[in-house]
């Protein structure tokens, strides 16, 4: 049992017994913000989950915005909060306009990655959809949720929408831990025997290219 994300296609499946029991489309991280490849644990949803804003995004990003137009934090639910040493980092409140949407899945891993649900549809119509700093985006994150907690007696479906429906921030335990695997395919087999390409869009294929080249050659 496993949830597996084809970064460089953008697609997420669930599997059950090895079957796929659920696809969908995802958003992954734009070249320059690349999905790291990594294999974790799944453990917990969070639900109306706040965003914690990177350092990175917030001074790139959020802070010349407000610059630019004062006010902008406020009207998009952003507020500053005292870090203790004298410093300070930027939170999106949950709700409508939160970046991760009405669902968050966590998982550990370095790199700060997470799948999540978001408030802009739009690029999920796309055959490109590597457009994110390097979270996946869900296209269909409710019954993402709804089948990681199955079999649960307290997060049955019902009790997940009221909890979204309310507003307010819960995490959510998984009656069991899922795998998932954050992959790396230009080249894959649906499960009907289709055989799909994709472009090299992070320059990861040229690379190993290049070092089994090397490697073949540096044993010859």
């Amino acid at each position: 049992d496993r949830i597996q994300v084809n970064i460089a296609a953008a697609v997420l499946s669930m599997f059950h017994h090895d079957s796929p029991i659920l696809t969908m489309r995802a958003v992954t991280g734009r070249p320059g913000d690349e999905t790291p490849m990594l294999q974790s644990q799944i453990q917990s949803i969070v639900l109306n989950p706040p965003w914690n804003v990177p350092s990175s995004i917030a001074s790139k990003e959020l802070w010349p915005k407000e610059r630019a137009n004062p006010g902008y934090l406020a009207r998009n639910d952003f507020i500053v909060i005292p870090t203790g040493d004298g410093g300070s980092r930027l939170q999106q409140k949950a709700g409508p306009k939160a970046a991760l949407g009405l669902i968050k899945f966590d998982f550990a891993n370095p790199y700060g990655v997470y799948l999540h649900d978001t408030p802009s549809r739009a690029r999920f119509s796309s055959f490109s959809r590597l457009a994110s700093h390097g979270c996946v985006r869900v296209e269909r994150p409710v019954d993402l949720a709804r089948a990681v907690m199955e079999g649960d007696s307290v997060w049955t479906p019902q009790a997940i929408d009221d909890a979204i429906a309310s507003g307010k921030t819960v995490r959510a335990t998984l009656p069991q831990q899922i795998a998932v695997y954050l992959l790396y395919w230009t080249a894959y087999v649906t499960p009907d025997g289709q055989v799909n390409f994709r472009d090299d869009p992070y320059g990861w294929d040229r690379i190993l290219v290049q070092r089994i080249d090397a490697a073949v050659h540096g044993s010859a």
